[in-house]
């Protein structure tokens, strides 16, 4: 009898260590969907990320859609010693799916499914899935037939209409894209995009109205345009001990933003990275504004222009260059212990330190138009301020990177800084912006 209990226990025990090691040579795959997909059209991309450390010896996927599957993807690896094959690192499989694989997939609701099987003892099934829209119509999109007048560092106004399946329209020019809005009074179809042609751009590049889908697909329209280049001013700006010294102080005066013993390293590093990473955060209050005209009638210029825009500046130290940046403003002497008055009216989205601009004021003018007011001593509002045309802001200063009192203005439409020139000028803003929204309803 107690050799047969031993037995038993035995068993028991191979049993229970052959489970352990069934538990330890298997495992079930991690898998997710990234980015995640929402909408799939006739070809649209898909990446999964599978973590697995016996590998997976298949992969599958398929769209299900009114009680039918549709398979869009298979691979099948060959099996491997799962002693070998403990440690596979994670890896991505990449696949289109859309009605190029699925030719009966109809306009609407579907999930998308992926399952893997682990390449192990168990061969545990794992799948992870996704509720897409399949959407198939094309984006179609008809601009204006005006005539478009465009100053390099200027801005420019297209109307147009877009149909079919969008959900994002616009104009792009070269790397940039600017937003569309519907039309005053119209239907959401009917829009305009206010657009820049950016100061740095070559002369050859063709601006296009643009609507995409969720899907990916995109439809362009081309309208008539001429563009007139410009020519922007190189100056030298001869860089001494004394004069980085106070401004690198001016910004960094404990040394933990641009640490280190050499003054040079840490002007540069201000002038160069810092000046990229402000002229970012100001990029981004594009999506601080409203979809209305706030402003009224020509901006106020004020203070004798010491900079223009785009002036590309060549810093020398010790009778070599250095450096190359561009000032994308203008500066306005003249202002010492004077108000820093609001060129228009608007809604404050910014009103703190900003780098190089120092105490800086930004105000949003509505469909992404917005100006910048930097270098200021003090600043006399807060974001969410409605201010009025002459309103005090704030009081000139020379914060930041400022040599000595001055305003930086600047202006900048959703995103990319623009010459504010064109809007000191009344007529330009009637022919340029308000007959064309007029024209398009």
């Amino acid at each position: 009898m107690g050799e047969k209990v031993k037995a038993v226990v035995a068993l028991v025990a191979l049993i229970a260590i052959g489970v352990a090691a069934l538990a330890v040579l298997s495992g079930s795959s991690q898998l997710s969907v990234s980015p995640p997909v929402k909408s799939v059209g006739l070809s649209t991309p898909v990446r999964v990320q599978i973590t697995n450390p016996h590998g997976v010896r298949r992969v599958s996927a398929w769209l299900e859609q009114n009680g039918s599957r549709y398979p869009v993807f298979e691979k099948t690896s060959p099996g491997r010693h799962i002693l070998w094959s403990r440690h596979e690192a994670p890896q991505t499989i990449v696949f289109d799916a859309g009605k190029s694989k699925a030719p009966n997939l109809t306009q609407g609701k579907a999930r998308l499914v992926v399952e893997t099987v682990s390449n192990d003892f168990r061969g545990s099934t794992d799948t992870v899935a996704e509720d897409v829209d399949v959407v198939l119509a094309a984006p179609r999109v008809i601009p204006d037939d005006l005539q478009h007048y465009i100053n390099q560092a200027g801005m420019e106004l297209v109307t147009f209409t877009a149909s079919g399946s969008w959900t994002e329209a616009g104009v792009k020019v070269g790397p940039h894209r600017f937003r569309s809005f519907p039309l005053p009074g119209q239907d959401p179809n009917h829009r305009f995009s206010m657009f820049a042609y950016a100061w740095d751009l070559p002369a050859d590049v063709t601006p296009l109205v643009y609507a995409t889908n969720p899907a990916g697909t995109e439809a362009t329209g081309r309208f008539w345009f001429k563009l007139f280049p410009k020519k922007f001013r190189e100056r030298d700006f001869v860089l001494t001990d004394e004069l980085m010294e106070k401004l690198v102080n001016n910004i960094d005066p404990s040394g933990t933003l641009a640490p280190g013993p050499d003054l040079l390293a840490r002007f540069l590093k201000i002038n160069g990275e810092m000046r990229r990473k402000n002229n970012e955060t100001l990029a981004d209050l594009r999506l601080k504004t409203e979809e209305k005209i706030l402003w009224n009638g020509s901006f106020m210029h004020y203070g004798k222009e010491e900079a223009n825009f785009a002036d590309v500046r060549d810093y020398k130290y010790k009778g070599r260059m250095v450096d190359r940046q561009v000032h994308l403003g203008f500066d306005l002497s003249d202002v010492a212990n004077a108000p820093v008055n609001a060129a228009n009216d608007g809604r404050v989205v910014w009103a703190a330190n900003l780098g190089i601009y120092g105490n800086c004021v930004v105000l949003d003018h509505g469909y992404g138009l917005q100006s910048i007011y930097g270098h200021l001593s003090r600043i006399d509002v807060k974001p969410g301020e409605l201010v009025k045309k002459g309103g005090k802001m704030g009081i000139a200063g020379s914060t930041g990177l400022a040599e000595g009192v001055h305003v930086h203005f600047g202006m900048q439409i959703d995103g990319v800084q623009i010459n504010p020139r064109e809007w000191w000028d009344e007529h330009w803003i009637h022919d340029r912006i308000f007959s064309k929204l007029q024209a398009g309803q």
